[in-house]
């Protein structure tokens, strides 16, 4: 019984077990094709919504294109509207230049019209003020002749006076000649006495229009004190400059000019504790010299000394012989 009972049950499932999967397969052949209708319809879909895109996409290039054109014109209509403002405010300017002057007319105009109106208003009190002004005119021209007859007065005597003027300047002139015609001849017998008494004599020479000592017959080395042959050398000097200055009158303008001359070299330790430089030792040696010479006699508003250093050597080189000669005191007979 168990053994039937086991083959009625086998039989009775199989039937259902197809139906059930005949039934899923329909269910999933109704699926499928629910699957391709709708891919068809998204398909179709996908397609008209591509086109659409295309479409707008063809609509946004043509959009920009006439973007850029709107903007090309933009600029084009910008720099018009540069230029006209650029026009209106020269114009501006004109019109301002053109109303002002019109305003300046107007006011010359006005101004005019004024005066005119003034010298309509003119009262007979104002004529008889411009009367009275042309008389006092009249007045001061009369006396503007007067001053000018006086003036001619004047230049005639102011040239009356210049001719006396000249008159005198040409005797002046001529007495100054005179003068230096005799300074002349004083410094040339000044010069023959000196030549005569200093004849042969070392460190003595003539140069030009001067008598040269060298320093070295005056004085001793780095000193401007003078010693006893220094002196005596200088006394003579005296003596003829003495004996000539009789001669001169007491009115006319001499000096005697002595000169200090230093050599190029540089100045010692020892000598540098004395004298600045070559400078103040050749000053003052003039000034020595200058002072021995008012000692004995000669007067002192007739010496002037002069200090010049190693600026006008009588020679030039360094060698001993041609330092001696630049050391040196000169002497110049010159009017004052």
């Amino acid at each position: 019984m168990a053994r039937r009972r086991s083959r009625v049950d086998d039989s009775s499932i199989w039937p259902g077990f197809v139906d059930g999967l005949s039934t899923l397969l329909l269910v999933m052949m109704f699926v499928l094709s629910i699957f391709v209708v709708a891919q068809f319809y998204l398909g179709k879909e996908l397609e008209s919504k591509n086109t659409e895109l295309a479409s707008l996409q063809s609509q946004l290039a043509s959009l920009a294109e006439q973007l850029s054109l709107a903007e090309t014109d933009k600029e084009a209509l910008q720099s018009q509207l540069s230029v006209l403002q650029a026009s209106i405010e020269e114009k501006q300017k004109e019109l301002d230049i053109a109303l002002a002057a019109a305003a300046t007319a107007a006011a010359a105009i006005a101004g005019s019209a004024a005066e005119l109106e003034e010298e309509k208003a003119l009262t007979e009190a104002q004529k008889s003020e411009i009367a009275t002004l042309n008389a006092q005119l009249n007045q001061l021209r009369q006396q503007l002749a007067s001053i000018q007859e006086a003036l001619e007065a004047a230049e005639a005597k102011d040239k009356e006076q210049q001719a006396q003027i000249e008159n005198l300047s040409s005797r002046l002139n001529a007495a100054l000649a005179r003068k230096v015609q005799e300074l002349s001849e004083v410094r040339s017998r000044f010069f023959e006495k000196m030549r005569e008494v200093m004849a042969g004599r070392d460190g003595f020479r003539v140069v030009g229009d001067r008598f040269v000592y060298d320093g070295d017959v005056l004085f001793g080395s780095c000193s401007a004190d003078l010693p006893d042959s220094g002196k005596a050398e200088l006394k003579k000097l005296a003596d003829v400059l003495l004996e000539v200055s009789k001669v001169i009158e007491k009115n006319d303008a001499w000096i005697l000019r002595v000169d200090g001359h230093a050599d190029q070299s540089r100045l010692g330790q020892s000598c540098l504790a004395k004298f600045d430089d070559n400078l103040d030792l050749s000053a003052e040696r003039a000034m020595s010299v200058v002072r021995y010479l008012i000692e004995v006699g000669v007067p002192r508003e007739r010496l002037v000394a002069t200090g010049w250093g190693s600026t006008r050597p009588l020679v030039r080189g360094s060698s001993a012989a041609a330092l001696a000669q630049n050391r040196r005191i000169e002497f110049k007979l010159d009017d004052s």
